[in-house]
């Protein structure tokens, strides 16, 4: 099959979504489907083709779900997309997030073949989704085929668009997070991991650090080890308050190689999210290094992690449950290897070949439902637009 992915963000900044996007090509490639990928170009860079990646767009950063979101806001690409889609007849388009603005927009305004969309968010509301839904309709109704990444993903977009929604989950590289990676160092006492964008109040960092005075009770050596972007003067008058200065350790960003041996140093590693977390990624990466997880009892987590079997999952915003969870698995070396045999059978669920197969065939479905009326159903859907989109979009603006 030809296949083209679109992602409403710039492949400079790394994200979730965008990394999804990235493995199933490798994997699609790798089975001998020819791929393309489009996105936003970065501020700075030039409109480009490279022959795999389409840049069309400059990317701005817009806040989204307590991050920063860097998606194109122009529909002033709309031709180029346009002859794009017709110069290259792909069989499936694969949108992501494919109601965010722009370039997923586009290309449903404009595709005349199988579109297929994966919704990754989740959160309590959506204002766009709310008050654009009339417009938003239109685009999602161009939709053949709609995946959710996890129930919480699910539940979010059908409150606003209900449908049949096909799970189908991230993924996780099984051969690159492994139980037998090289740790980063050889700790000589109790280590926690935490791993994220931890400026971003949902991530729950704070919690972590409040409850590592606790912990210290019982092991008055421990360290926490913080690795992923921020700022640590943010947390720097906490730290002081509970006097943890000495136990907790800010590593920073670290390359995508240097990520798994980070988990395979650590005793536990621990992601205190408040919530508006769809799936959890960081969750499979330690589980598949072998590694007991406690984490907030959210729904997007609820659906990787099970509680008692995996790892613990504790009350979101709450110190002393996530001590006492962590405290639990420091003072049991046969619980945290038993949990953490147990993440490693559950993480390889996830590897990248099972999600492939189970989105390729999910596209042969869909085509198969389709593929008789796409036309028809195709040419009524834009006789049916209203006048002020079919005339702005029709023309070959640049």
């Amino acid at each position: 099959m030809k296949i083209l992915f679109v992602s409403p963000f710039d492949f400079t900044n790394p994200g979730g979504v965008n990394e999804h996007i990235l493995h199933l090509d490798a994997q699609f490639r790798r089975l001998g489907h020819e791929t393309r990928i489009l996105t936003p170009r970065a501020l700075g860079e030039d409109e480009s083709d490279d022959g795999h990646f389409i840049k069309l767009g400059t990317a701005v950063p817009i806040p989204a779900n307590g991050s920063t979101a860097r998606i194109t806001l122009s529909p002033f690409v709309s031709g180029k997309v346009k002859e794009l889609l017709q110069r290259e007849q792909f069989d499936i388009i694969h949108l992501h997030e494919p109601l965010a603005p722009a370039l997923p927009l586009l290309v449903l305004l404009h595709s005349q073949t199988v579109n297929v969309g994966t919704f990754h968010a989740a959160r309590s509301y959506h204002l766009a989704y709310l008050y654009a839904k009339p417009f938003l309709g239109y685009f999602f109704n161009k939709l053949h085929g709609r995946i959710a990444v996890s129930p919480a993903a699910l539940d979010f977009v059908s409150r606003y668009f209900p449908a049949h929604y096909e799970l189908i989950p991230n993924g996780i590289d099984v051969t690159r997070f492994h139980p037998n990676v090289p740790p980063i160092a050889t700790y000589d006492r109790p280590t926690i991991l935490f791993v994220g964008r931890y400026n971003e109040s949902r991530k729950g960092l704070k919690y972590l650090i409040e409850a590592m005075a606790l912990v210290r009770r019982e092991f008055p050596t421990c360290q926490l080890v913080v690795v992923g972007p921020g700022d640590p003067e943010r947390y720097r008058r906490l730290i002081e308050r509970v006097n943890v200065a000495e136990h907790v350790h800010f590593v920073g960003p670290v390359s995508a190689d240097e990520r798994p041996r980070y988990y395979t140093a650590c005793d536990v590693f621990c992601a205190p999210a408040t919530g508006r977390e769809s799936f959890g990624i960081v969750l499979l990466e330690a589980m598949a290094c072998g590694r007991p997880v406690v984490a907030s009892d959210i729904r997007g987590y609820r659906f990787v992690v099970r509680h008692g079997v995996e790892g613990l999952l504790v009350e979101r915003k709450n110190p002393e449950a996530l001590a006492l969870a962590l405290v639990h698995l420091l003072a049991d070396p046969a619980l945290r290897q038993r949990l953490g045999q147990a993440g490693r059978a559950r993480a390889e669920q996830f590897a990248w070949p099972v999600i492939a197969q189970q989105t390729l065939e999910y596209y042969e479905r869909v085509r198969a439902r389709v593929a008789p009326r796409l036309v028809r159903a195709a040419q009524r859907w834009t006789a049916g637009l209203p006048a002020f989109l079919r005339g702005p979009f029709d023309g070959e603006q640049s």
